[in-house]
């Protein structure tokens, strides 16, 4: 009752202030101040909402809404970055000669597209909210595009790739395992020249990227790896770009123009590049496929010169090793016919695993070699013997034998001729290969 009259008086207050304060004294002391304060609280609110922009009219907030439950919307993408540096990271060039275009357009829906080729799998042209795009097969599709009439050297080693990718994991019932894959001329799958492969099964998503480290001698043993930070969301069923520039040693991988991987010291020698997506519950569509001659500019590398801490012996090692990727010597010394180490070898075995112990990532294969004198059947377990017996040297000198490999070459590979003492001695070596 009494909330009942405070009410009434606010109204009477309110739209007849003089009939309204008389009504407010005969209710009393009591209800004329709790009246007063009540709309005193309702005044400062109103102001403080308007000073605040807290008055928007509900329609207005309804016209802003979005239907997050839509299949595949066709919808601008997410800006998934707010930091100070975006500006930096959005260096994106496209190369300025395009070697491969494809929209689809002109493309049967249902049949395999026909600039494309097929690695394994399947995929074929279909289309999301009118727009015609490659969906690659949920149990496993890995396609390439078909360019100089289907060569494999066509990359070079300043190139950019870009696409449009979309796949949906909002049921959170599984994801699909998404690769782009840069290959060697000569290469097979599994063993890529360098891939970026897409984490999509979590809440925000992260790249990573393996690659051949400029040091490495072969096109497939990838030591190299560098990953994003979980910072983008690109499994909501929308269209997201993707982008690639490769810059002679630089990789620089884009999501949606923002650059999420920077690697500075690739190896080069890319000729041809597939995508690869299977295992989803859901396929993978891919649309709006360039590559194109130029990159973004390369930053150059300044290395600092400073004095080598290895000794002048060590130090030789390591010269031969970066101008022939292999330190030969014939200092090595052996009892005849045996593979029992001479005391006078030791000098030898300390600055090699001098060298080692300085750069403990580095993996060598261990090579014994000797002369013809004796037969094949002496001399190749001979070779292995010795080959054995200076990687168990050169661990007691504290170098990990894991990155050591012996191999017995026996008398097969000589560097000199056998028919003299002279050349004699030169076969029998040792020779240390950085693999």
């Amino acid at each position: 009752m009494k909330r009942f009259l405070l009410i009434i008086a606010a109204v009477l207050f309110i739209c007849a202030p003089a009939s309204g304060q008389g009504l407010l004294k005969k209710l009393g002391d009591r209800a004329k101040d709790a009246v007063e304060q009540n709309l005193g609280d309702k005044v400062e609110k109103g102001v403080n909402d308007i000073l605040n922009g807290k008055t928007k009219d509900k329609k207005d907030k309804q016209k802003t809404s979005k239907n997050n439950d839509a299949d595949y919307e066709e919808e601008e993408a997410v800006d998934n970055y707010k930091n100070d540096t975006k500006n930096v990271k959005s260096d994106f060039v496209r190369g300025s000669v395009i070697m491969f275009e494809d929209d689809l357009a002109g493309e049967q829906v249902g049949e395999f597209p026909s600039k494309w080729d097929l690695v394994r799998g399947s995929a074929e042209v279909a289309v999301i909210n009118g727009a015609k795009c490659i969906e690659m097969d949920r149990q496993d599709a890995w396609i390439a595009p078909l360019v100089k009439g289907g060569i494999k050297n066509y990359l070079g080693d300043v190139f950019t790739i870009e696409y449009d990718m979309l796949f949906d994991d909002r049921p959170k019932d599984g994801c699909a395992s998404v690769e782009l894959d840069i290959m060697n001329e000569n290469m097979h799958r599994d063993n890529e020249l360098f891939t970026i492969t897409y984490n999509t099964c979590h809440d925000k998503q992260s790249y990573d990227c393996s690659y051949c480290l400029t040091s490495e001698p072969s096109f497939t043993h990838k030591e190299g790896h560098a990953s994003s930070a979980d910072n983008t969301v690109n499994n909501d069923g929308r269209w997201h770009h993707f982008a690639l520039s490769f810059n002679k040693r630089a990789i620089k991988f884009y999501v949606d123009g923002i650059r999420v991987i920077n690697v500075p010291n690739a190896k080069p020698g890319a000729g041809w590049v597939t995508w690869f997506a299977c295992g989803g519950p859901r396929p993978v569509y891919l649309k709006n496929i360039v590559i194109a001659q130029g990159a973004v500019d390369l930053y150059e590398r300044n290395a600092t010169d400073i004095e080598s801490k290895l000794s002048e012996a060590a130090a030789a090692v390591e010269k031969a090793i970066a101008e022939t990727g292999k330190f030969v010597t014939n200092n090595i010394l052996f009892d005849t016919g045996k593979a029992t180490l001479k005391a006078e070898s030791l000098p030898e075995i300390q600055r090699v695993a001098e060298y080692m112990k300085a750069n403990p990532s580095a993996r060598f294969e261990v090579q014994g070699h000797t002369d013809n004198v004796g037969s094949d059947k002496t001399n190749d377990p001979l070779s292995q013997q010795r080959a054995e017996a200076v990687v168990k040297a050169l661990e007691e000198q504290g170098v990990d034998p894991f990155n050591l490999r012996p191999v017995g070459k026996g008398s097969h590979e000589p560097v000199a001729d056998n028919s003299t003492d002279e050349g004699r001695a030169k076969n029998r070596r040792v020779e240390f290969i950085k693999k």
